[in-house]
């Protein structure tokens, strides 16, 4: 089996995303939102039938680990109570997707982070989503400012009581912010790989492991900068003295493969190891057009892997299906309880 462990509902019917659009203007008019649309089974194949389906089925993708829109979650707009709206209308949509498509699907949840609010306003939600919808993970924004960074790091104890619920829960978070308000960082082209490099750096200075060792974070984008200056934090780490990153790290902190050209895959590959590395496209997400000097499609991750050189079968098995089921560890369970 392959499982893309990276995919986000950037295709959802346009009414989800009006209904949004509708819930701002209403908050910032002082207004109660509208009511949220009716959207029928039939508009959700459609949104998925000529694109993440498709992609699936050209590129020999058995399952995708599915979640709303990441730079649509938001957590920098309105209060407290419009994240928690708007994130349980998107989860909502997700587990409906999962339900018509049991075989394809298995739903990770938003979490309703606000600048007005704290992380144990994401635990009901989080709870909900796994033990009610049979979602087998989070996405978990580490800069619910849009790009002006004005919380504290993930290794503050103000975010100890959600990972005691993704510890009792035995669910991963995928590390992703949401978009950049800041007009300094573009949103996939730079907040996105900042982020990932600074909460790598954020892993390396704290001991959070140490206190939470179930504890396990999905560094999406190929982990940012981070196998690029592998030894740079490898010096850093040993400066700030603290243990060698695979005791530090490495038994915690994942990878997964949405870096788009093959000399990026060749690096991630003999950086990091294999076992802490997930397939993953993010396909109908960053970066949708065609390479010129492929003629392939640059998120096609999964081309680059087979064509990595030095990879051996039994790596590829590991990076395509057992690390994502390791992970997850609710992974395998519910993909048994979709199929009947």
């Amino acid at each position: 089996m392959i499982i893309d462990c990276h995919g986000h509902y950037t295709t959802a019917p346009a009414a989800h995303d009006a209904w949004r659009a509708a819930q701002l203007e209403a908050f910032n008019a002082g207004k109660a939102a509208p009511a949220y649309p009716s959207i029928s089974d039939d508009e959700i194949r459609e949104s998925l039938s000529a694109a993440q389906l498709r992609i699936q089925k050209e590129r020999g993708i058995d399952l995708t680990i599915f979640s709303p829109k990441a730079s649509a979650m938001g957590h920098h707009l309105g209060d407290l109570a419009v994240s928690r709206e708007w994130t349980r209308h998107s989860n909502n949509l997700i587990h409906r997707v999962c339900r018509l498509f049991p075989d394809r699907f298995v739903g990770v949840c938003q979490l309703p982070q606000s600048q007005h609010g704290t992380p144990s306003d994401c635990i009901e939600e989080l709870e909900r989503c796994v033990t009610d919808l049979g979602f087998v993970g989070c996405n978990l924004n580490p800069d619910v400012s849009g790009g002006n960074w004005t919380g504290l790091p993930l290794t503050d104890e103000i975010w100890f009581p959600l990972y005691e619920k993704m510890v009792e829960l035995d669910v991963p978070a995928m590390i992703h912010v949401s978009g950049s308000c800041n007009c300094n960082f573009h949103t996939t082209g730079a907040h996105y790989i900042n982020a990932d490099t600074t909460v790598f750096m954020q892993l390396i200075s704290g001991n959070l492991f140490e206190k939470f060792p179930k504890l396990k974070f999905i560094i999406p984008h190929g982990g940012g900068a981070v196998p690029y200056h592998w030894g740079r934090y490898r010096g850093l780490a040993q400066e700030l003295k603290q243990p060698p990153l695979a005791k530090h790290l490495l038994k915690n902190v994942f990878f997964d493969t949405c870096v788009y050209h093959q000399p990026g895959i060749d690096l991630l590959t003999k950086v990091v190891p294999i076992d802490n590395i997930l397939f993953a496209t993010e396909m109908m997400g960053a970066v949708k057009g065609i390479d010129p000097e492929t003629s392939r499609n640059f998120d096609d991750t999964g081309w680059y892997l087979n064509n990595t050189q030095h990879l051996q079968h039994t790596d590829r098995a590991k990076i395509f299906e057992q690390n994502a089921r390791r992970v997850y560890g609710r992974l395998s369970g519910q993909i048994l309880a979709q199929a009947y």
